[in-house]
């Protein structure tokens, strides 16, 4: 049975509005793509702020309260004309799935991943002769004369044999996009029930966007809520004034690295320790469990302790020490295997429901019928192992690829809907990622593969680089809000999809529309990670090597210290550490958010211990306050800056 955490308050029918409507299909077709190039536009040229490198996406937070405060206006003059809560819900949950193929690590890098090596060939780096044969021609876009234009900008890319060019490449990979989004939905619709009735799993991260869509405005009554609004708001405009006018001193609440005047060894392998106060991320924190704050920091100073231990011994001469993003994996892949464990007994009865065998389950009201939903997953993993041998990679390597991958992303999903973690991109700050070509190629080393398996791995990067914008928690999400507000499901994966096929389509116009103006080379990102894959795969085929043995040591390391963790927990009710903290605190954006979350552990801590859970509840307003604060004046300064063409008045942080 569903539960409803957040009461309907405003004394209509659920079933009479709810779900996937009309009004959602066009309300969220309009606005999906706008904010896609919103996302585009600030993330690319220029670099002005990183929406989607977080869990809380301020560009969708900014356009859902917008579209709530004219949703009110509305319910004055033409309440038949008004949405509901759960359609207002819907509506932002299409947004950051169509905000997610535009995110940091999807399209943004998929694009320039096409040309890249053809563009960039040259006799001293032979790629003509070593990775260009590989690159499948259906796949890549290959004509010199429309990448001048993509590169260096000033090109109208409204010509037809412009178009053309590109259109074969697009057709493909948005394919690929779809088939990967399919095995999400499905997979959420399997394991949903199982985490948000049985377990009851919270998903805090939905709490913000169902309070600010209250039909009566509870939240925007309070005056907590405008206390913290009020004074981050104040902080912003200050932060802008002082950038126009240095002589203006300002609130230092962006990172600045401590480290940086460490000269001596050992202490200099710290490298990075940015203290930071970022209001936002104080908010968020906030609605994150204390035992994970807590954690989380402690294992910050951990993977520090590892870099002054490792340098002090001279092990910082390996190459990747201490491998974060391997112990990472290592930790990824025991939580998400214990998760799957933990639900044996229930995805035993939905293999029963799907084979007709006995002890199944009603799958009523669930987002898809178990049928249709483990239909749905195998039929898309087939068509994405197909996809990847007509690359010519072979079939077992796609199949592990593959699983790996989903395994990682069901791992992300359930910490985002445990612990409402602010990051998960599985990115180390060596930039070394822990996808399935980082893993592959570790475990099994190079020279197991044949060429055209590491020319697939390759073309696999642009979503594998990390994970901060990745679409499937969102898609649970707007399972949660939908099952808090309508009771149901109905229509969900229907508008989930659309989102994510329409935000492909704008995510590929845009990025396409934006370098072909200013060109591609203006985009310094793009011009390190896309290099960075190609130099990657010229040294696995030039250089065949075995497995890499510290990364290997690394994974099998992580993997027994969470397991370790996880024992300890279940041993000991108040062990303090947690095996996932333990997991993304080695991320590099954990350099970024971790003097925030001590804070919010510091206040969310002293409020509990010595004022009660009721004392805690009633504060929350004030830390939405914050977070929103920042999110509607910073993203409000955002557009302006934008119109203005100004360079760099508001950026989050850069992870």
């Amino acid at each position: 049975m569903k539960t409803n955490h957040f009461p309907d308050d405003t004394g209509e029918s659920r079933s009479a509005h709810s779900g996937l409507t009309w009004r959602v299909l066009i309300v969220g077709i309009l606005l999906t793509p706008m904010n896609v190039y919103w996302v585009l536009r600030i993330e690319t040229i220029p670099d002005l702020a990183h929406s989607t490198t977080l869990s809380l996406m301020f560009t969708a937070v900014y356009t859902l309260v917008m579209l709530g405060a004219l949703n009110w206006v509305l319910r004055k003059i033409a309440p038949g004309l008004a949405l509901h809560q759960s359609e207002l819900l819907l509506t932002y949950s299409m947004v950051c799935v169509g905000s997610a193929m535009a995110s940091h690590d999807f399209i943004a890098v998929l694009i320039p991943l096409l040309t890249w090596s053809f563009w960039m060939a040259n006799p001293n780096n032979n790629w003509d002769s070593l990775i260009n044969p590989l690159m499948p021609d259906w796949l890549t876009m290959q004509n010199r004369s429309v990448m001048r234009g993509f590169y260096e900008g000033g090109t109208n890319l409204y010509q037809p044999e412009i178009l053309l060019a590109w259109a074969s490449p697009i057709a493909f990979w948005l394919v690929f996009i779809i088939l990967l989004v399919v095995v999400m939905l499905s997979l959420n619709s399997i394991v949903r029930r199982r985490w948000l009735d049985d377990e009851h799993l919270a998903c805090p991260l939905v709490y913000l966007p169902v309070e600010v869509t209250r039909p009566h405005g509870g939240l925007f009554r309070n005056k907590l809520f405008w206390i913290g609004f009020g004074a981050v708001g104040i902080i912003e405009i200050w932060n802008r004034i002082a950038f126009f006018h240095p002589i203006v001193p300002r609130i230092p609440i962006e990172p600045v690295n401590m480290a940086a005047g460490i000269k001596s060894r050992p202490w200099n392998a710290v490298t990075m320790l940015p203290r930071s106060f970022h209001p936002f991320l104080i908010g968020m924190g906030y609605m994150m469990p204390s035992d994970f704050l807590f954690s989380f920091c402690a294992f910050y100073f951990f993977w520090k302790v590892q870099l002054v231990l490792g340098a002090a011994v001279g092990l910082d001469a390996v190459v990747h020490y201490p491998f974060e993003s391997s112990q990472g994996f290592g930790a990824y892949l025991v939580f998400g295997i214990y998760s799957l464990w933990l639900g044996r007994g229930y995805l035993r009865r939905v293999f029963n429901t799907v084979t007709g065998g006995g002890d199944s389950l009603s799958d009523e009201g669930e987002p898809l019928p178990y049928r249709l939903a483990a239909g749905g997953a195998l039929l898309g993993l087939a068509g994405l192992v197909w996809f990847s041998a007509a690359m010519g990679m072979r079939i077992w390597v796609s199949v592990v690829f593959f699983l790996i991958y989903y395994l990682l992303a069901l791992s992300i999903t359930r910490m985002r809907a445990q612990f409402a973690v602010p990051i998960h991109s599985l990115l180390s700050t060596s930039n070394v990622s822990a996808g399935p070509p980082a893993i592959l190629t570790s475990v099994f080393g190079t020279r197991a593969f044949p060429k055209a398996d590491l020319a697939g791995l390759a073309n696999y990067y642009w979503f594998n680089r990390a994970y901060r914008g990745h679409a499937m928690p969102h898609q649970m999400e707007a399972m949660k809000m939908q099952d808090e507000t309508a009771g149901h499901n109905k229509g969900t994966v229907l508008a989930l999809l659309i989102a994510a096929t329409l935000g492909a389509v704008a995510a590929f116009w845009t990025v396409l529309h934006l370098y072909y103006i200013f060109g591609a080379t203006a985009k310094g990102g793009m011009n390190m990670w896309v290099p960075q894959n190609f130099k990657l795969l010229s040294s696995w085929i030039s250089a065949p090597r075995g497995p890499e043995w510290g990364a290997v040591i690394a994974i099998v390391f992580g993997a027994f210290f969470a397991f370790f963790l996880q024992a300890m927990r279940l041993r000991f009710v108040n062990w303090p550490f947690h095996p996932l903290a333990f997991a993304i605190s080695g991320d590099t954006t954990s350099n970024y958010i971790w003097m925030p979350l001590a804070i919010a552990w510091l206040v969310k801590s002293s409020i509990v211990k010595y004022a009660g859970h009721k004392m805690y509840q009633q504060l929350m307003p004030l830390f939405m306050g914050l977070i929103l604060g920042q999110f509607m004046v910073g993203g409000t300064i955002n557009i302006v800056s934008l119109i203005l063409n100004l360079r760099r008045p508001f950026c989050y942080f850069v992870p």
